[in-house]
């Protein structure tokens, strides 16, 4: 399998993964969260609104998959969507709130961002190789 076979399933792996999280914000009930480490959730609101925020980004994940050759900002919006979060995520876990379920999104985000740079980078370096033969 080529390098841009596998970032298009890893990209529609994760935009899955980000439809599944929205999903789960919206529909599960308050009192769960307790077992992922948080405090009662009382308000539904932010929970729901995290989660249509899930669904943008899983849209944008399908779009770099799909475009992935006309599109190249879609991808480095992946990355840097990808990268904020696991700096925001384990900053908020390192100082302000130790919930185990932060530093476990914060470090899986990260580690789908590199994921994603290093196959990207692959590519963008086969297809410089590529343009110079053709020269």
């Amino acid at each position: 399998m080529t390098a841009e076979k596998i970032l298009r399933l890893f990209l529609i792996l994760i935009a899955i993964h980000s439809f599944l999280v929205g999903l789960a914000l919206i529909f599960t009930p308050s009192e769960f969260f307790t077992y992922l480490g948080y405090a009662r959730i009382n308000e539904k609101f932010f929970p729901t609104q995290s989660g249509i925020f899930h669904f943008v980004m899983s849209m944008a994940y399908s779009l770099a998959a799909y475009y992935l050759h006309r599109e190249s900002g879609l991808v480095i919006l992946t990355i840097a969507a990808k990268m904020l979060a696991m700096t925001f995520l384990l900053f908020y876990y390192l100082f302000v709130d130790q919930i185990w379920m932060i530093l476990v999104s914060g470090l899986l985000d990260g580690l789908m961002g590199w994921v994603i740079l290093l196959l990207y980078r692959r590519i963008s370096t086969i297809r410089k190789l590529d343009q110079s033969k053709k020269l």
